[in-house]
């Protein structure tokens, strides 16, 4: 079965990667799963991305980050917002604030791919694509 929903499908192998302790994961590379994995990497949740290998069957590798002696996953929760069957689109003032601004809001807007608190600072609002904390 194909899945036509490429964000959920990264989130869930993040999550379950997460979950299970596991040092990276792999996920089909796009354009979206790549900005969406650099927003990651810049708020700190993922440590490093690599590709492997090439044309369509390139796959990001995604470092996962874990926390003190007993390595708790730096990502607790992941949800989906947007879906394809259900778009939410949010202008600047609308914006969300994911767990009083500890999480981050991934959201895509005309000037890229980018954190609710950069989409704040453009001024720019958009679809609000998942919540991280």
């Amino acid at each position: 079965m194909a899945n036509h929903d490429p964000i959920s499908d990264m989130l869930t192998r993040i999550r379950n990667a997460s979950e299970k302790r596991h040092e990276t994961t792999k996920i089909p590379a796009s354009r979206m799963t790549r900005s969406i994995a650099k927003v990651l990497q810049q708020e700190g949740f993922i440590s490093e991305i690599s590709e492997q290998g090439e044309g369509v069957r390139t796959e990001l590798v995604l470092a996962l980050k874990y926390s003190g002696k007993h390595r708790l996953p730096t990502i607790r929760s992941m949800q989906r917002v947007s879906k394809p069957g259900l778009r939410i689109y949010k202008n600047t003032r609308g914006l969300p604030k994911v767990l009083g601004g500890l999480g981050v809001a991934i959201i895509s807007t005309s000037k890229g791919v980018m954190s609710d608190r950069d989409a704040r600072r453009e001024g720019v609002g958009g679809e609000v694509l998942c919540y991280v904390y």
